[in-house]
């Protein structure tokens, strides 16, 4: 499933120096994953990947969002948007984020902002917010997502069980 081999390649990328796609493409074989090259380079297409300067290896990949994982340690600050997300539940695989007043706009942009495969895009109002994932996305990985974006999200926020 496509979703799958995108969490997978997100979490190659994040977590190791990777300067080709036939490097990648060996990677996920060893995961279990039967791809060709043609595959992977769409894949790479789809999720704005990219490459950046390294000492080691010349280049390697990186995502338009890695700037916002904790691995990479340079997570913006949004505690103040964080302080401001009063609920989110899930019904139908869409998301809904309540939020004090006024704060739906500015939450939901820096979401956008993110650029994180999990999540199509968001429709702000006022306190509420519609999160539409990527299809074949499962709540967990939403959440892991919304997490990575607001760190601390979990000491404010109520995830419904279901």
């Amino acid at each position: 499933m496509k979703s799958q081999r995108h969490l997978a390649i997100r979490k190659i990328i994040l977590n190791e120096k990777v300067s080709s796609q036939e490097e990648l493409l060996q990677k996920l074989n060893q995961q279990g994953f039967d791809l060709t090259q043609a595959t992977v380079s769409r894949d790479l297409k789809e999720m704005q990947a990219g490459k950046k300067a390294d000492p080691e290896k010349g280049s390697i990949f990186s995502l338009p969002d890695q700037s916002y994982s904790t691995d990479a340690g340079t997570v913006p600050d949004h505690s103040f948007l964080t302080a401001a997300i009063r609920s989110i539940h899930f019904a139908n695989k869409l998301g809904v984020i309540k939020t004090l007043p006024g704060y739906a706009h500015s939450i939901a942009i820096a979401i956008d902002k993110a650029v994180r495969f999990e999540i199509i895009g968001t429709i702000a109002g006022d306190d509420t917010i519609l999160l539409i994932p990527e299809e074949g996305i499962h709540r967990n990985s939403l959440k892991k997502a919304l997490k990575t974006i607001f760190p601390g999200l979990e000491k404010n926020m109520f995830f419904p069980a279901n």
